[in-house]
């Protein structure tokens, strides 16, 4: 049969164990680290901000983690998009797994469209025309 160009996956593991469920999707299918683009929510970004790197560290988000642990490398293409701390006075896993407040919706809409075109970007020209256009559109802000 053909093999799919293009695959959307969504681990139903735990974020701390997504590593698991990429390590598996990349051995049956025969994909090279190079040729992912893994996706995840960023507390350490402002809301609606979106940060694409074509490796590095975890910078303290557990899901990358798991991933360049269970892949043996962090050669792998990434986007973050923001969520913001939240409240202080709130835990933070708390924050992360609350729906978004009336005034938040908008621009979370907003930042989940462009993510949407940063992928069609990836797809179509790779990690650097990505970099290039959504990461420059996010200095401009």
């Amino acid at each position: 049969g053909l093999e799919p160009r293009v695959m959307l996956a969504k681990p139903l593991t735990f974020m701390n164990l997504s590593g698991d469920a990429v390590q598996g999707l990349r051995h049956y299918y025969r994909i090279e680290p190079e040729a992912l683009l893994v996706i995840a929510d960023d507390v350490h970004l402002p809301l609606g901000r979106l940060r694409a790197r074509r490796q590095g560290t975890d910078g303290g988000h557990n899901g990358f983690g798991s991933i360049i642990e269970s892949l043996g490398t962090d050669q792998f293409a990434r986007l973050r998009i923001g969520v913001g701390r939240g409240d202080d006075r709130r835990a933070l896993a708390d924050h992360v797994l609350a729906r978004f407040d009336d005034d938040e919706r908008k621009e979370v809409h907003r930042a989940i469209d462009r993510a949407a075109e940063a992928v069609e970007v990836f797809i179509e020209h790779e990690i650097d025309t990505m970099m290039n256009r959504f990461n420059r559109e996010e200095d401009s802000d």
